[in-house]
C-alpha cells in the first residue's frame, strides 16, 4: 500500500510517497528507498529517512506502536525555495498514517513463551486453563511423578496465573515466562471496543494532508489526498498492473507484425513528414547520395558532367559503419539484462566481447557508444577494444546525441546503420538517412554470424588437419590424388614444388 503525506501550508513544501508491506512476524520495522537522486536529492532522501526512524509511529487501530511493516521511499518532491527540513518530517509522519489508514492493518498482543512444571495428577487441570487462556502447547512430557507442558499464551491472560498455580497446586507447581513476540490478538474486536480510538481525533498523528489553495492553507482528510496530490502513485494493485501490462504486449505484438526493414505505413508517413519539411531523404547506393525515389530528383550538373564524360569514381571508398547504442543493447537482451542487476561492468565487456566476434565476421567499422553525461567533470573517452571502437560520452552528452552527431558527420559518404531500440532515436536516424536496426535484430545478426563462424571452423577441420591440398589447383590436386591411388607411379617435381611452396 503506497501512503502519501503532503505539507504546504503558505512557505512551505513537501510531499512524500511510501511504498509499506507487510513483514514475517518479529522483523520490525525496515527503511529504504528506491527513488533515484535525478528526481529528490539524496539530502532530503536521508532526512525522510531519519524521520521514519527517528519516533515510535502510531497505529489507525488503537494508537499503539506499528511493526514488522518494511517502508520504502518511492516518490518525493521539494521546492527549491520554500522546502525545510521540517517540512519533510510533517509530510513524512502523515504518509505513514494515510498508508495505514488505507491497508488492513492487525492488532497485536504481547506472548509469553511458558514451561509449566506440575504433579502428574493435576495434568488435566492445567491443559484445561491453557485453553481458557487462549494459549497453545506441546505434547506433555512426563518426568517421573511430574509433568512438563512447554507452550505459548497471551501475556494479558497469564499475568495473574502464577498465584492461581501456587494455589491449586500447593506450591509444588512451578511457571516459568520468557517473551516471545508479537501475535495477532485473540479478543480484537473487544479491544477495540475497549479502547474507542479514532486516528482522525488524533492531532498528534494526524493523517491528513495540509495542501495551499488561494494563498492559504487547506487540510484535506486521507481519503482525498490522492485526488490533490502532485506526484502520481508509484504502486499500483498487481492485478491492475497485470491487465496493464497485457495491453501493453498486446499493442506491441500488433506493432510488431510488420517487418522491421519493409516500408511499411509508419516510414511512408514519416517520410512525407521529412519531405515535406526538409525535402526528399537521401539513402546511399554505392557512393553516391540518392533519394529512395531517385527518379524524381534531377542529378546535379556537375554529377551529369562525370557521369557524361565517364570519369565518375569514388572520391573515397564507402565504408560501412554500425553504430551501436551500448545501453538500450544491454537492457534489451535478456541476458545481458540479468548481468547487468550484478555487475553492470561485466554486462558492458560481455556486449564488447560478442560485438567484437560479430565485427570480425561483418568486416565493418562499429562504434559502441556507452552513456557518460552524468560524469561530472567528464571529458568523454574513447578507446579500441581489439576490433571495435568503445564510447564514454562527455558530461551532458547522451548516446543519442553522440550518434546523432556521428551520423550527421559520416553519413554523407559512407553505408551506416544504427542499432537501437529507442524509438525516438530511430526517427532521429530516419531523419538522417541511415539505416535503422533494433537490438532483436542485432541479435539475430550476431547469432547468425556466430554460426557461420562455428559451420567454417567445423567445414575447415573436417580435412583432418592436413592443409597440404589447399594450396594446389583442382588440376594438379587431382593428379596427386591418383598418385596416392596407385594410378600414377611417381609425383612429378613440379607438383612437389608447388605443394611445398604453398
Amino acid at each position: 500500500m503506497e501512503g502519501v503525506g503532503h505539507y504546504e501550508p503558505l512557505r512551505h513544501y513537501a510531499e512524500v510517497h511510501l511504498l509499506m508491506e507487510p513483514l514475517p512476524a518479529g522483523s520490525g520495522l525496515v527503511f529504504a528507498s528506491e527513488v533515484s537522486e535525478d528526481v529528490l536529492d539524496l539530502n532530503w532522501q536521508r532526512l525522510i529517512l531519519t524521520h521514519m526512524a527517528e519516533k515510535a509511529h502510531r497505529g489507525v487501530l488503537t494508537g499503539s506502536e506499528i511493526t514488522d511493516i518494511r517502508m520504502t521511499l518511492v516518490a518525493g518532491r521539494a521546492h527549491l525555495k520554500h522546502t525545510e527540513g521540517g517540512d519533510f518530517r510533517q509530510a513524512t509522519y502523515r504518509a505513514i498514517r494515510q498508508g495505514l489508514r488505507k491497508a488492513e492493518s492487525i492488532l497485536l498482543e504481547p506472548v509469553y513463551a511458558f514451561r509449566l512444571r506440575i504433579p502428574s495428577e493435576l495434568t488435566g487441570r492445567a491443559l484445561s486453563d491453557i485453553q481458557k487462556m487462549s494459549g497453545h502447547f506441546e505434547n506433555p512430557m512426563i518426568d517421573e511423578d511430574m509433568t512438563v507442558i512447554e507452550g505459548s499464551a497471551p501475556v494479558a491472560c497469564m499475568r495473574s496465573y502464577a498465584a492461581e498455580l501456587a494455589a491449586y497446586s500447593r506450591g509444588r507447581g512451578r511457571l516459568f515466562c520468557s517473551l516471545k513476540g508479537y501475535e495477532p490478538c485473540h479478543n480484537e474486536t473487544e479491544v477495540l471496543a475497549e479502547r474507542g480510538y479514532d486516528p482522525d481525533q488524533d492531532v498528534d498523528n494526524p493523517s491528513g494532508s495540509v495542501f495551499c489553495e488561494h494563498g492559504a492553507g487547506l487540510f484535506v482528510p486521507w481519503n482525498e489526498v490522492e485526488e490533490h496530490m502532485h506526484l502520481p502513485l508509484s504502486w499500483r494493485p498487481q492485478r491492475e498492473e497485470a491487465e496493464e501490462d497485457l495491453q501493453v504486449i498486446q499493442r506491441g505484438c500488433a506493432a510488431s507484425e510488420e517487418p522491421e526493414y519493409t516500408h511499411g505505413p509508419l516510414d511512408q508517413e514519416l517520410e512525407a513528414i521529412f519531405t515535406r519539411t526538409y525535402g526528399p531523404i537521401k539513402h546511399r547506393v554505392g557512393d553516391a547520395l540518392k533519394p529512395r525515389n531517385a527518379a524524381s530528383v534531377q542529378a546535379s550538373p556537375e554529377r551529369e558532367r562525370r557521369e557524361q564524360n565517364g570519369k565518375g569514381r569514388k572520391t573515397e571508398r564507402e565504408r560501412e559503419y554500425l553504430l551501436v547504442d551500448g545501453y538500450n543493447i544491454i537492457f534489451s537482451w535478456e541476458e545481458l539484462k540479468d548481468l547487468a542487476k550484478d555487475n553492470l561492468a561485466g554486462a558492458r565487456g560481455m556486449l564488447m566481447d560478442i560485438l567484437s566476434n560479430y565485427q570480425g565476421y561483418k568486416k565493418n567499422t562499429l562504434i559502441l557508444v556507452f552513456d557518460a553525461y552524468k560524469v561530472e567533470g567528464g571529458q568523454g573517452q574513447v578507446f579500441k577494444d581489439h576490433n571495435i571502437h568503445v564510447v564514454f560520452t562527455k558530461e551532458a552528452e547522451t548516446a543519442d546525441q553522440y550518434i546523432e552527431k556521428t551520423v550527421h558527420e559520416i553519413g554523407r559518404n559512407h553505408s551506416v546503420t544504427v542499432a537501437t531500440s529507442d524509438a525516438l532515436e530511430q526517427v532521429i536516424i530516419l531523419g538522417q538517412g541511415a539505416r535503422r536496426m533494433s537490438a532483436r535484430m542485432l541479435k539475430e545478426e550476431v547469432g547468425e554470424a556466430a554460426k557461420e563462424l562455428r559451420s567454417s571452423h567445423l567445414n575447415r577441420g573436417k580435412s583432418g588437419g592436413s592443409y597440404f591440398f589447399d594450396g594446389l589447383s583442382e588440376e594438379d590436386a587431382r593428379a596427386v590424388e591418383d598418385a596416392r591411388l596407385g594410378r600414377r607411379e611417381l609425383f612429378s617435381d613440379e607438383i612437389v614444388e608447388k605443394g611445398e611452396k604453398e
